[in-house]
């Protein structure tokens, strides 16, 4: 790179052909080091942001927000007193930089530093890199870059070509994953300028009542940024846009899918029917009865496949073994309860199906680990989930337990599973807890409002804002 009239310009032996194209990637530059930083809601992460001398991957569902908490990160930074100059960010997906080349980003790399000698070395210079999985070995430049310079390094791509997997692999042990939801329900309430009580603990009846109401809408809405305060109609095209695009984009043109009907059968069935138990050869069976031609191998490839791209993720029974897990059907949840709504074919807004999910990605987004369990009488718990410290929590989930026959059932469940797991302790989440009546006093009774805003030492959770 070189300056000549006042204005910087990349070398390289082919640097005759590439003038707009690094005209840009410097553009790109200038514009990060001076611009303002983008403002929006304030996303949450359960897990640290870096980690000493790994790159920082984030990763998610298309749209669940991975660039914004880019530009969050790098506004905590600036607060944090660091100089704009160090925080410099390069979206890729700008179409003007097709054909960047890791020669390209070495020469912006050295002209970075010959603006700023100063920092090389001493200063911790914070590089983001966004989309950058369209530049080819992408992943040797990042690795060269922990290694010679002071820097942290964030990463966001989509999930039809920077996965999770395919990061550990290309960075060799030198990637740190963080994984980014649509909103939570407190995300969604601050987005919407609707700040939780100071007091969850002491609410006035005006203030349960707005919580109540908010989280209804929520489950049924969901958390896709792009989604909020849409009408109905726009916004169950927009998600099912999303859905389109995911099938397309990272699923079929990444993996050579080829028999499209049979994905599409399978997606809209595991999006309509959220928690319910779901076999392969059942499954089979169904498509095989309507004509379409499928493998049992080939269903189990798609379903890794749409959990690749975070669309869905997989609950497992609880058990010791492996044979266990794999001869008892799963639960498949979708990434968001707003999808719901949107496939569930009797039109109707299930919210016991949007609360259970809720509280699947409430405890993915905490970082448990967590099962369902079938008892050895036969009853059935919604999740039996372990912390990192071990603290293990039986949970049940209900919209309404006005019913005497659901309530008898949850409970029911929840001692006999106590039995074969004596450390945990028991819960039920509900919308309506006003109208359990009584409950044994060793189950504790949850109002899913504040459950998803309080911090709660029952599984460990902890909230932490997007800081190291």
């Amino acid at each position: 790179m070189r300056r000549k009239k006042g204005r910087l310009e990349l070398t390289s032996p082919d640097s005759s052909n590439r003038p707009a194209l690094r005209a840009h990637l410097l553009e790109q530059l200038a514009n990060s080091l001076s611009a303002p930083l983008p403002v929006a809601t304030e996303r949450y992460v359960s897990r640290a942001i870096t980690f000493p001398g790994k790159a920082t991957a984030v990763v998610g569902m298309r749209r669940s927000g991975k660039t914004t908490f880019l530009h969050q990160l790098r506004r905590t930074r600036l607060e944090q007193g660091v100089l704009q100059e160090r925080l410099p960010y390069i979206n890729f997906e700008d179409e003007r930089l097709a054909g960047v080349t890791v020669t390209d980003l070495s020469a912006l790399i050295e002209e970075y530093y010959r603006r700023f000698p100063n920092f090389r070395g001493k200063e911790t210079v914070t590089w983001c890199f966004d989309e950058i999985q369209v530049v080819s070995h992408w992943e040797r430049f990042v690795r060269r870059m922990l290694d010679s310079e002071k820097v942290e390094i964030f990463l966001s791509g989509s999930s039809a070509a920077l996965l999770s997997r395919e990061i550990a692999t290309a960075l060799r042990g030198r990637a740190w994953e963080v994984v980014i939801f649509p909103f939570s329900f407190e995300e969604y309430l601050r987005h919407h300028k609707k700040e939780k009580p100071d007091r969850i603990d002491l609410l006035s009846t005006d203030e349960r009542s707005f919580l109540q109401g908010a989280l209804r809408d929520y489950l049924f809405c969901g958390g896709f940024p792009e989604a909020q305060s849409l009408d109905a109609e726009t916004r169950y095209r927009l998600l099912l846009d999303y859905v389109d695009v995911a099938i397309l984009r990272d699923v079929v043109e990444r993996h050579g899918v080829s028999n499209v009907v049979s994905l599409r059968w399978l997606v809209r069935h595991l999006l309509s029917n959220p928690g319910g138990l779901f076999s392969v050869e059942k499954f089979y069976a169904s498509l095989k009865s309507q004509g379409l031609a499928v493998s049992r191998d080939t269903l189990h490839h798609l379903i890794s496949y749409l959990e690749d791209c975070f669309l869905i993720h997989t609950v497992w029974v609880e058990g010791a073994s492996e044979r266990r897990r794999m001869v008892n059907p799963r639960k498949i949840y979708p990434v968001d309860p707003g999808f719901i709504p949107v496939f569930d074919r009797s039109g109707k807004a299930n919210l016991g199906h949007g609360l259970e999910t809720a509280v699947s990605i409430e405890l993915k987004r905490q970082g448990m680990e967590f099962h369902y369990v079938r008892t050895s009488d036969g009853f059935e718990v919604d999740f039996f989930a372990r912390s990192p410290d071990g603290t293990e929590a039986l949970i049940q989930v209900s919209s309404d337990l006005s019913e005497d026959v659901v309530k008898e059932r949850k409970v029911r469940a929840l001692l006999s599973a106590a039995n074969e797991h004596p450390r945990a302790s028991l819960h039920i989440i509900t919308l309506m807890p006003e109208t359990a009546g009584y409950v044994p006093e060793r189950v504790q009774l949850h109002d899913a409002t504040t459950w998803f805003l309080v911090p709660s030492p029952r599984v460990n959770r902890e909230s932490r804002r997007s800081r190291t």
